[in-house]
Formats: structure tokens, C-alpha cells, sequence
């Protein structure tokens, strides 16, 4: 009779997130992987067959968190209209924690040099994206909000900036008053570009 296998793979997939985040994901190695998770090089390679399969498992299950994430908050809104937007906005109110960023940041560099995986994340995009419009009355105010969300995010996610308490509240609650904007459309004159 062979042994019950107890190796825990979110052990495992934790161990990789704090590698990616001090080596970056470029520099992730299954022994590192495996040094950091205290188990063997085989048990890491018994379910993640080699360094690429390891980032995408890394990858796939920070969408995932994020999906599940998201979709609680919007459980906690009342309203049905623009739960979506709202819940995004709401979830976004505590800046990230401070051991996210490097990891966001090199799994960033991870999604642009892999095919694959961005094409996952332009999917992502495109579902959340779709379901905020669909909630929403004014579905072009709650994509500007969606976007100007995305960009503070983006800012601080990636340590490019970050804004102070007070100013950060303040962003927010503007990001939160444009859900409900009705913009006009414009022409804007075509720039020609070298």
C-alpha cells in the first residue's frame, strides 16, 4: 500500500508567490519554490510539471481570488444597480498591502512576456468589464469610474505612486461619482502621430 500524499499545493503556490516576489518571476526557480515551501523538488514537480506551468498556477489563482473577492463584496451592496462598480470601488478602498506590490509588480512582467497568459487576462478584462456595463444604468459612467479605478489601482499596485490617505479617499469618492455620469459625446480632433 503507498504512502497518502499530503503535500499542500497552496503551500506550495504561496511559497512561489513570496519567490516571485523577492526574484521576480523570471528569476523563479522550482528549488527556490521548493526551499521556500520546506518539500521537495519532486513535490513541487508532481503538480506543476516545470517553472512556466508554476507561474501560470500562480497566475490562474490570483484571478481566481480576485474573482472571488469581487464577487463578495458585491454580495455586501444592497442595491442591485451598479452593485458591480460600486463593489469594485468599495473593495479598492484599502490600499494593497505592502508585500503585494512586488509580487503584483513581477507578475505583471510575467502576463506582458507571456502570450498566454495575457490572453487570460484580456479575457478577464473583457468579463468584468461586460458585467459592469451590464449593471449599470449609465454603463459609459460606470466604465469611466471602472477605468479611473484601474488607473489608481495601477499606481499603487505597481508602487508607481501612492496617494495620501485623505487624497486617496477623495479619489474615490470622485471614481464613485462618476458611476452615475452621463457623458456627451465629443469629437475630438484627429491628432496625427510620426
Amino acid at each position: 500500500m503507498g504512502r497518502k500524499r499530503v503535500i499542500d499545493q497552496q503551500a506550495i503556490l504561496d511559497a512561489a508567490e513570496r519567490v516571485v516576489g523577492r526574484e521576480g518571476a523570471a528569476n523563479l526557480t522550482i528549488d527556490a519554490v521548493a526551499k521556500e515551501a520546506r518539500v521537495t523538488k519532486a513535490s513541487v514537480l508532481y503538480d506543476h510539471k516545470s517553472k512556466q506551468a508554476l507561474i501560470e498556477a500562480v497566475v490562474e489563482r490570483a484571478f481566481e481570488r480576485d474573482a472571488a473577492f469581487h464577487a463578495g463584496i458585491e454580495k455586501l451592496i444592497d442595491i442591485p444597480k451598479d452593485r458591480a462598480i460600486k463593489g469594485r470601488i468599495l473593495a479598492a478602498s484599502a490600499p494593497p498591502p505592502e508585500e503585494f506590490k512586488a509580487v503584483a509588480l513581477n507578475l505583471s512582467a510575467a502576463l506582458a512576456l507571456n502570450e498566454e497568459l495575457r490572453s487570460k487576462m484580456q479575457k478577464t478584462q473583457a468579463r468584468t468589464i461586460a458585467h459592469i456595463e451590464e449593471t449599470s444604468p449609465s454603463p459609459r459612467g460606470a466604465l469611466l469610474a471602472y477605468l479611473a479605478l484601474e488607473g489608481l489601482k495601477f499606481l499603487e499596485h505597481l508602487d508607481f505612486h501612492q496617494f495620501p490617505r485623505e487624497d486617496r479617499n477623495r479619489l474615490l469618492r470622485e471614481i464613485h461619482w462618476l458611476v452615475a455620469a452621463q457623458p456627451e459625446e465629443i469629437d475630438l480632433p484627429e491628432v496625427k502621430t510620426s
